[in-house]
């Protein structure tokens, strides 16, 4: 399932003003995805979400969407104790994210007050994702474009 949102340009750094992004590699700025649970475990139904985040001076935010609808970030991290805790902005409601951090990104436990909580992992989105789906979006063309080569090689 795709999560289609809108990026705010104000989520991502600008030259202009000279801002210093964060340089640890576990805190990447850009595009991330993931997924959070109702309950936690391997058997869990995962839900999918797609956003942006900016991390500078131990401070993060970012947007995005999921299946709730459309969201934006705002929190803390800390290089050396490597965690992460964010509050999710919804229309309607806030969800607070307290994560560790690895080498496969930030996974941990969402609260909503008291009442409700559940699992999460989100990751940096790769080169190498970007690339594939690129190459997915444009096969298509190629094949059509294959397709007339060969049909006209066959004719002539």
């Amino acid at each position: 399932m795709r999560v289609a949102f809108q990026i705010n340009e104000n989520t991502m750094p600008s030259k202009e003003n000279n801002e210093v992004v964060e340089t640890h590699h576990l805190f990447p700025s850009g595009e991330w995805e993931g997924f959070y649970t109702y309950a936690h475990g391997p058997g869990a139904e995962r839900h999918i979400m797609s956003f942006i985040l900016r991390f500078q001076n131990n401070v993060v935010t970012g947007n995005g969407g999921d299946d709730v609808g459309p969201f934006s970030w705002r929190g803390q991290y800390d290089k050396e104790n490597l965690r992460c805790q964010m509050t999710k902005y919804y229309n309607t409601h806030t969800v607070f994210y307290d994560g560790q951090v690895d080498e496969n990104g930030i996974w941990g436990t969402w609260t909503i007050g008291d009442y409700f909580r559940g699992g999460f992992h989100i990751w940096p989105k790769t080169d190498l994702e970007n690339t594939v789906a690129e190459e997915k979006e444009a096969a298509p063309e190629t094949y059509s474009n294959l397709e007339k080569i060969v049909v006209g090689a066959a004719g002539g």
